[in-house]
């Protein structure tokens, strides 16, 4: 598994270290304990490149065969709309060599072996800023 390096601040806009955030769960130092800290913490993976991390918390059913980032896309923020016991609404924003875009989602999550997983989500159109 590739560690991403260590980062002043975390991709998922808490304002805590990434370190202490969700880079201890990229690192697997723990887990998350509800949904939401699971949707941030999979947006702070595609912010830092982590694909492993992506796919150990995308439910069997649900994850692609392979999965690969698109490398013209750079992470800038993530807005939590709302969220539920096992969902989050969001919108994730992102520059591409085009130009800002925005990709929104009500995301679902399941437990699975007493830790949350990614299952499937409704996605918005994404738009240009």
């Amino acid at each position: 598994m590739t560690v991403p390096p260590l980062r002043p601040s975390c991709p998922c806009g808490s304002g805590e270290a990434y370190d202490a955030c969700c880079g201890r769960f990229h690192r697997g130092a723990g887990h998350a304990e509800t949904a939401e800290e699971l949707m941030r913490s999979r947006y702070a993976a595609f912010a830092v490149g982590d694909t492993a991390y992506l796919w150990r918390t995308w439910h069997p059913r649900t994850r692609p065969h392979d999965l690969e980032l698109d490398a013209t896309r750079t992470w800038t923020g993530l807005r939590v709309l709302d969220s539920g016991e096992d969902w989050v609404e969001f919108v994730a924003s992102y520059d591409t060599p085009t130009g800002p875009c925005e990709q929104s989602e009500r995301s679902r999550f399941e437990q699975r072996g007493g830790r949350w997983v990614y299952v499937d989500g409704d996605m918005g159109d994404s738009a240009d800023s």
